[in-house]
């Protein structure tokens, strides 16, 4: 059934006392898995450099891609050392003129729709795609084959990003430096180890408030928001109800609980962290669930975490309703808000509503 409105504004300022402002979430983390953690295994120096947590979760996302794909070591070299030069490897909504993501593609040349581009799960393939297109593109000398796909006005760039690329690359690769042929089986054994710090995004939450809702199933009568940007993210989180919980998965196959939001919003048409500490992060505070809206993100500490360090983040679409990326036991499943309403610690905005939503398919 569909909880009514009212269901959710009774929760109110009371119940939601254990809500905590951002900044009383403890200030900077420490690196490592204990720390920040995600699945770049949190900040750390790697390298000449040192990385944020969500700069080693973007870097392990595109090593997870090309392992996928059954692709060399050196096609991750490459990649990531474009994405260092591009974007510091970060998923970021502006560049160059139409510039997007992660590697800074960009729509009007072909790159794709901004939904794909700010998906580092779709950039990524977007970039092998390219790059295996080039003839002798493995044995071409440092920085010839990334610039061969950007066609950058500074060409010169990708070559000095190339060791701290082959460093991040080291921390995340599986396997052989060049996988056998036609193994897809071991192709996507040896991604799912790609993360360097054990699950940490998986929630138990026991049904609460008298709510029966089906998991598997949007309920009848359920309304899509309004807002046209709300409505997108919504709508990509109920395509997603049913599909398997995969720590480290980012689509569009099998989601963890950080990877299914911002695969979502990614589809709205705005970019948002890896990793649940740096979702944290992202938008503006909510600071009472009644006021909770559709799109907004759910923070609860999760099987692993705290209420200063959350671990496990869901997506309110509305009617009092969650969809979240759960466990490996229940996959990505709708729940009633009420179930939540105890465990919550932070709300996120991510879009504010009027905004112009994203182009249509």
């Amino acid at each position: 059934m569909v909880v009514a409105a009212g269901a959710v504004l009774a929760i109110g300022s009371a119940a939601l006392c254990a809500v905590v402002v951002l900044a009383a979430l403890g200030g900077a983390l420490g690196g490592g898995c204990a720390g920040d953690g995600g699945t770049g295994g949190g900040a750390a120096q790697v390298g000449s450099r040192s990385w944020s947590a969500e700069q080693t979760a973007n870097a392990q996302t595109i090593v997870q891609v090309a392992i996928e794909r059954g692709l060399p070591r050196r096609a991750a070299v490459i990649a990531v050392s474009t994405a260092i030069v591009e974007s510091t490897l970060r998923n970021v909504h502006y560049g160059d003129r139409d510039s997007l993501g992660l590697f800074q593609q960009r729509p009007s040349q072909g790159w794709g729709a901004p939904r794909e581009l700010l998906n580092p799960v779709l950039a990524a393939g977007k970039f092998y795609d390219a790059l295996v297109g080039i003839p002798r593109w493995a044995l071409r000398p440092p920085g010839s084959a990334a610039q061969a796909v950007q066609r950058s006005a500074f060409p010169e760039r990708y070559a000095p990003a190339e060791p701290d690329a082959a460093a991040l690359v080291t921390r995340f690769w599986v396997g052989p430096d060049v996988p056998p042929p036609s193994d897809p089986g071991a192709a996507q054994a040896a991604a799912l180890a790609t993360p360097a710090c054990p699950d940490q995004g998986g929630a138990e939450l026991p049904a609460r408030g008298g709510i029966t809702v089906d998991p598997r199933r949007v309920p009848p009568g359920f309304t899509l928001p309004a807002d046209p940007v709300a409505r997108a993210a919504v709508s990509a989180a109920l395509s997603q109800v049913g599909k398997p919980y995969v720590w480290g998965g980012k689509g569009p196959d099998a989601f963890d609980c950080s990877g299914l939001t911002q695969a979502v919003w990614a589809h709205a048409g705005t970019p948002i962290s890896a990793g649940t500490l740096n979702q944290i992060r992202d938008g503006t505070p909510v600071a009472d669930l009644a006021a909770v809206a559709p799109g907004d993100l759910l923070f609860i500490p999760g099987t692993l975490g705290t209420p200063s360090v959350p671990r496990h983040v869901g997506i309110y679409v509305g009617n009092g309703l969650v969809v979240d990326a759960r466990s490996a036991d229940r996959g990505v499943i709708i729940s009633s808000v009420l179930d939540w309403r105890t465990e919550v610690v932070a709300v996120r905005r991510i879009a504010d509503p009027g905004r112009p939503g994203p182009p249509p398919p």
